[in-house]
């Protein structure tokens, strides 16, 4: 899969697994889920309103665009939740069952 971003220094980090909507995919020691998920993929996740594909905007947790779940359901923000081994992410509404997200 190819990502949004590209990791070009700093390669040199401890890395771990993630899982993004049941695939496995790595992120590095010190990441954010945003940078996780966009070295990974080319969104963050799919609108509620049906424009399309996200990918942050502020970048620093003051608006609501990088919303991402947890497999358990807890909604976080991807630009400021630091990335932890093992952690499973929900980004598609397909993903969550019946065209709604897990929990709010």
């Amino acid at each position: 899969m190819s990502g949004r971003f590209v990791r070009v220094a700093e390669k040199g980090r401890r890395t771990f697994a993630i899982t993004i909507d049941g695939a496995r995919a790595e992120a590095a020691e010190g990441d954010t889920l945003m940078v996780a998920l966009l070295t990974s993929q080319n969104a963050l996740r799919d609108s509620e309103f049906g424009d399309g594909r996200r990918a942050g905007f502020c970048l620093m947790g003051a608006c609501q665009d990088c919303w991402v779940w947890t497999a358990d359901g807890t909604r976080v923000r991807a630009c400021t939740t630091p990335a932890a081994p093992g952690m499973s992410i929900v980004t598609r509404l397909a993903t969550a069952g019946e065209g709604v997200w897990p929990r709010a």
